[in-house]
């Protein structure tokens, strides 16, 4: 089993959130989102997609699907081309990336998410500039749940390991205290250990009260930390449920995880992890 599948059961419950249909209480509710790069280039093709306040929700499926897109046209990167896209009850479709952000919604890219030049402090205050009244004191709070993140502070942000990077940039988002984290592939290119402990960090946000969509090419472990989950192919959800149960169901597993079977699922909503953050490498 692996360590990420043991995060699940330990002190950390995993994601979990009410199913169902969409709910006025969702902190996410997206409606047939429509977008991509063009308007001739329509990659997100009607998506609907809900959050709940404390959830985690995995969103997997094979590459070229519309998974990152789909994300960077809820955080504003990208501007949907249709349907509506509600955060706390507020429509946030064609919202500029600074105004979602400042709305409590912030967003982790695969790539370039960090100033490399600059040290760890440096990047923390870039990720505080919407609100700099708060930015000192959220420093504090994040060099205390990311010990790592202190002894490293002058340190130039390209000399940190590749799991500390992923660190280095939630923190960057966490610096302006979202309801919502917006995750894109957070353990690409990490070694299996590295992706594994970031995992567990990802459990211990969510045990905080941070709700987060996670995008994510690797779907066992994926599944394993979510409370639920979609299957993005060619745009738009083709299956939604409970993670577990999408694991174990026979067509997802032939299509998206391989035919492999997901023991380490098998287990009660009960059950946690005693991972702590800020010990990644």
């Amino acid at each position: 089993m692996s360590q990420a599948g043991n995060a699940a059961r330990g002190n950390i419950p995993r994601g979990s959130g009410p199913e169902g249909d969409a709910s006025p209480d969702d902190l996410l509710n997206i409606v047939g989102l429509r977008g991509g790069y063009a308007a001739a280039d329509e990659i997100v093709k009607g998506a609907d997609l809900r959050v709940a306040p404390g959830e985690i929700v995995a969103l997997i499926g094979p590459n070229g699907a519309g998974k990152s897109t789909l994300l960077k046209l809820v955080a504003g990167l990208l501007r949907p081309s249709g349907g509506s896209v509600r955060f706390k009850e507020r429509e946030i479709a064609g919202l500029g990336a600074p105004a979602i952000s400042r709305a409590g919604l912030s967003f982790v890219p695969q790539e370039r998410n960090v100033f490399g030049t600059m040290s760890v402090a440096e990047n923390l205050e870039m990720g505080g500039y919407l609100d700099g009244a708060h930015a000192k004191k959220r420093m504090a709070e994040l060099y205390e749940r990311f010990p790592m993140l202190a002894d490293k502070r002058r340190a130039a942000a390209r000399t940190l390991s590749g799991g500390q990077r992923q660190i280095l940039a939630m923190a960057i988002a966490l610096m302006n205290a979202p309801d919502l984290l917006l995750l894109d592939e957070p353990t690409a290119g990490l070694s299996p250990r590295a992706a594994e402990e970031l995992f567990g960090t990802i459990l211990a946000l969510n045990e905080i009260g941070v709700a987060i969509l996670m995008v994510e090419q690797n779907a066992l472990e994926a599944l394993t930390v979510a409370g639920r989950a979609y299957v993005l192919a060619q745009g738009r959800p083709e299956h939604e449920g409970r993670a577990a149960d999408l694991a174990d169901d026979p067509t997802v597993r032939d299509l998206f995880l391989g035919g492999k079977a997901a023991p380490m699922l098998a287990r009660s909503d009960g059950e946690s992890s005693n991972r702590e953050m800020g010990n990644n490498t």
